[in-house]
């Protein structure tokens, strides 16, 4: 039985979403935490204590440059505007700074539906939702799924990305390699058919999502191993079908709780006494690869899969957890509606997971010494004596950026041994909270991003101590309670709350950590504890005559240990204030703002081996400024050429940039095209990415006319 369009009233959505961000992403996704009051109703200081509006009066001379052209791949076959029909370039790129050469292209309205790349380079999918990967798995049929088809398929909406050697300890890509991606969530009602196999269809055509659709939406949560391989480098690879490295990790598969708070009170169910064993990770966001060569991965939002059980009031407003979900699955497992017995699964979930890529029968790790809460990923440096340190963001507005520092030290070589010991380095160490300090009078931080007296935002910055050598530092809370709770931990020793920290990269040139903070709508003016800070300067923005408060936009953090990565000292500075560089209130490290790229929401972050920045965009068509689609920015960070974005890729309408990658000495970019179409419908479809199917024909075996996430290979033909 086929629902005629008119008649779904599937997703209960708000219209909090701004511009064109779409409101179902808000609601699968983060749970509408912009809708709600943030969590964080702490006393301690906001960053206006930190960062003083930064903007920047100078360098504002320079000529625009020629045009940069732009490559629109598969937008005909599905009656997107054509290459002719897009504005010519007119940011200027052309291998300014060191690595990758392109031409930067123009951003691109909200309804082009196409993957818009340099012109020279051309893109081809990897790997998309539904392929198979394991045995016993057929091409993909959207319109027979099944949760044992799709715990053998890539799963939905991936985020992180990597393509690992096909050995550990290998420097470069080969022609074999090991691509890992985390699956953050789904979307059943652009994923499933409108048939009674799928929905529960009520008399007046509205349906909800059934069992079987809801135990298909756990198989596609969670990771993805498949190997690729490539006739040479610079080539593009294909994934392989059948390898014995393939793997799935979705809501069934069995993970170990490792660490201080393991076994612990706070992490026992009815179904796991031991407080050691969990099934399954959710909302996986960003991740990190360390350098022992394991795959880590952020459990961000997962307070919008559980039910409050109502035993620690308190933990469950600072963590968002509600009395209902948009999943559902609360109807069928005990454990996500937290009922007697399951009142702390939801403490199982927040942590930092690691995935032995190279072992697909090692059990995946959540490690508790990391700490608990909206990890959006982790990523690892080694000290100069052999520590292991994790830099993590807390993706929520108001929350806070955490650092961790291994007990032990890494062991040298890829022997079996030395792989082992490796992989425990994250059980056991320090974890930290940064607390910013600012060098600039709070009366020149009025909320408009105007810059302070001394022309930059900086500072100095100490990361507090939560747990040490084994020992609680927070008044009246326990080592197991700091982990669990690590929220109301920081809280508690006055951590610096932030505009939604997520993804924190470290650089491999010169070891600075770069903070991605995507924005924070709760930042406004007149507002005592949520105003302008000086490491987050803005509250509005004015735009063709129009006031729109919040921070929007976001910005990007440069943190510089002082002296080893162990440190608890460190100076900071903001690189970019992000936004349309027309509109006051922007900052690009002092480069001239008329040659660089709008870039809006940095999200996720990526370094090429000459040391520049990356930036995906999460956001940008909610911009009241730039309202376009989300893409891929290439930023230098030093010299001359410090603050110049320039737009690389655009990814298509609706769609979300997630995951990049940069293989700059192989020539080749990376990047996962997260929910494109999101808005649309089975029936309906608002995006036609990746096989862009024409209206008619018959799509072949394992297409489909409709958006699938999709991993993304762009290279030089």
């Amino acid at each position: 039985m086929t629902i005629a369009p008119e008649h779904r009233t599937l997703l209960t959505v708000h219209t909090h979403a701004r511009g064109k961000r779409s409101p179902v992403t808000c609601r699968l996704k983060c749970n509408d935490a912009c809708l709600h009051p943030a969590p964080n109703e702490s006393a301690n200081e906001y960053f206006k204590d930190v960062v003083s509006s930064v903007l920047s009066r100078r360098a504002m001379l320079g000529t625009m440059a020629v045009a940069a052209g732009a490559v629109v791949i598969g937008a005909q076959a599905a009656g997107a505007p054509s290459a002719e029909a897009l504005p010519e370039g007119r940011f200027p790129g052309h291998g300014s700074g060191r690595g990758l050469a392109f031409g930067a292209i123009d951003p691109q309205p909200v309804d082009v539906d196409a993957l818009v790349v340099p012109q020279g380079y051309t893109w081809d999918p990897i790997i998309r939702w539904g392929d198979p990967i394991l045995p016993g798995a057929r091409a993909f049929d959207p319109y027979h799924q099944s949760p044992e088809q799709q715990a053998r398929q890539f799963g939905y909406n991936c985020d992180y990305l990597d393509i690992l050697p096909i050995r550990p300890g290998e420097k470069h890509r080969g022609t074999r390699g090991i691509l890992v991606s985390n699956l953050e969530y789904t979307n059943a009602e652009i994923m499933l058919p409108p048939t009674a196999r799928y929905w529960d269809i009520a008399a007046d055509g509205s349906r909800t999502k059934n069992a079987y659709s809801r135990a298909i939406e756990r198989a596609a949560h969670g990771m993805a191993v498949v190997e690729v391989r490539r006739r040479a480098p610079g080539k593009p690879w294909d994934y392989q079908r059948i390898s014995p490295l393939n793997r799935r990790i979705h809501l069934d598969t069995e993970f170990e709780l490792d660490g201080p708070a393991a076994g612990s009170d706070l992490l026992r169910t009815a179904a796991d006494r031991t407080g050691r064993r969990v099934l399954g990770t959710m909302n996986n966001c960003a991740g990190g690869t360390t350098p022992w060569g394991t795959v880590l991965s952020g459990e961000e939002n997962f307070n919008g899969y559980f039910v409050a059980a109502g035993v620690n009031p308190t933990a469950d407003a600072r963590y968002g957890i509600g009395t209902s979900t948009s999943y559902g699955w609360e109807a069928d497992e005990p454990r996500f509606a937290q009922s007697e017995g399951y009142e702390n699964e939801s403490n199982r979930f927040g942590w930092i997971v690691e995935l032995d890529p190279y072992d697909p029968t090692a059990r995946p790790v959540k490690h508790t010494a990391m700490g608990r809460f909206k990890h959006e990923g982790a990523n690892v440096t080694l000290s100069s004596r052999g520590h292991a340190v994790a830099y993590m963001g807390d993706d929520q507005a108001f929350d806070y950026v955490y650092k961790f520092v291994s007990a032990g030290r890494v062991a040298k070589g890829e022997s079996r041994r030395a792989r082992e010991h490796n992989k425990k380095l994250l059980s056991e160490g320090d974890l930290f909270v940064a607390k910013f300090t600012g060098d600039s009078p709070a009366a020149q931080i009025d909320g408009s991003g105007a810059l302070p007296s001394d022309g930059a935002f900086d500072g100095t910055g100490e990361w507090l101590p939560l747990v040490k050598d084994g020992r609680s530092k927070v008044p009246g809370m326990s080592v197991e309670e700091v982990l669990v709770y690590s929220r109301l931990a920081a809280d508690t020793v006055g951590a610096t709350k932030m505009d939604r920290p997520e993804d924190v990269e470290i650089s491999p040139v010169t070891g600075r950590v770069y903070v991605a903070c995507t924005n924070n709508s709760g930042r406004t003016p007149g507002n005592a504890t949520e105003g302008a800070t000086e490491a987050n300067p803005r509250t509005h923005k004015v735009v063709n005559g129009a006031t729109t408060t919040g921070n929007r936009d976001g910005h990007v953090v440069e943190i510089i240990p002082s002296g080893d990565q162990t440190s608890t000292r460190f100076t900071w500075n903001l690189l970019l204030v992000a936004g349309d560089p027309a509109v006051e209130g922007t900052y690009f490290a002092g480069y001239p703002k008329n040659k660089v790229s709008p870039i809006s929401c940095p999200d996720n972050l990526a370094f090429d081996a000459e040391g520049n920045l990356w930036i995906s965009t999460d956001g940008q068509p909610g911009s009241s400024a730039i309202a376009k689609c989300d893409g891929l920015f290439k930023v230098p960070v030093a010299g001359r050429e410090r603050g110049h974005v320039q737009q690389f890729l655009s990814v298509p309408a609706g769609a979300e940039t997630c995951g990049p990658l940069v293989d700059s000495r192989d020539g080749m970019v990376y990047v996962n095209v997260q929910h494109p179409g999101e808005d649309g419908t089975f029936e309906t479809p608002d995006s036609f990415f990746p096989d862009y199917v024409a209206a008619g024909v018959r799509p072949e075996a394992g297409d489909f006319r409709g958006p699938r996430p999709t991993v993304v290979q762009v290279y030089r033909p």
